[in-house]
């Protein structure tokens, strides 16, 4: 199922969008989940990650298209956001916030189709790699290739990413079984640490970013073993 949001302030551009949505599931096999939204406040309203793709007008009447991807962009780093516009001056700004895609008005169904052909490849490249994290501000998306480390803290964990740091309250292994198909492996009982960014092992520590992380006397043996496997399937 593909979640995907329709953000649009006419109800004549929603509901053409919305047929050419529905057409291209029968046609493809694809099953979509449709939410419609009128204007760039509501979509960014209690935002939660919770879109694969979102096609957004940029001319919109409270919150234009462009303000809302920025604001959808510190949140999600990951959702394929495709811009509805008249104004292809528009299409450059797109970069800015990642947009993989524009599409001119009026719509024509033949390129709708082939743009949202281009928008699943992503989804469905992106899918397997992604796991979503519930902080306070609202669900979030991690890369899991970009994940450098996992620290707990007391009843928090702090991932340590290529975009930054980010804290929720969760235990170490809620997500040691779920990443360890990844190459994460367990340094001791404060560190899930990923094996692809493991710089050296020296003084009983694993260096990762210029961090040194202990590795426990318990699970030094099983954890050079693992690193050792992962460097050798490299």
């Amino acid at each position: 199922m593909i979640n995907l949001a329709i953000v649009e302030d006419e109800d004549s551009y929603a509901d053409q969008l919305t047929e050419f949505v529905n057409r291209y599931q029968q046609e493809s096999g694809n099953h979509f989940k449709i939410t419609r939204f009128r204007d760039g406040d509501e979509i960014t309203n209690g935002y939660k990650s919770q879109f694969d793709i979102i096609l957004m007008d940029i001319e919109m009447k409270l919150v234009d298209g462009m303000t809302a991807a920025e604001e959808i962009r510190k949140l999600d780093q990951n959702v394929v956001i495709m811009f509805i516009t008249n104004m292809t001056s528009y299409a450059i700004r797109g970069y800015q916030v990642d947009a993989l895609d524009y599409v001119l008005k009026p719509v024509s169904y033949f390129a709708f189709s082939q743009k949202l052909d281009r928008a699943l490849g992503r989804v469905k490249k992106e899918d397997s790699n992604i796991i979503s994290i519930e902080m306070s501000s609202g669900v979030k998306k991690l890369d899991i290739d970009n994940i450098f480390y996992i620290e707990s803290q007391g009843h928090n964990l702090n991932f340590y990413t290529g975009a930054g740091e980010f804290t929720i309250r969760a235990k170490l292994s809620d997500f040691e079984q779920q990443l360890a198909p990844y190459h994460f492996f367990r340094s001791n009982k404060g560190y899930l640490v990923n094996l692809k960014y493991v710089d050296g092992v020296e003084k009983g520590s694993c260096i990762i970013a210029g961090k040194q992380l202990l590795i426990s006397r318990a699970r030094k043996n099983d954890f050079m073993t693992a690193l050792t496997d992962y460097m050798a399937g490299i």
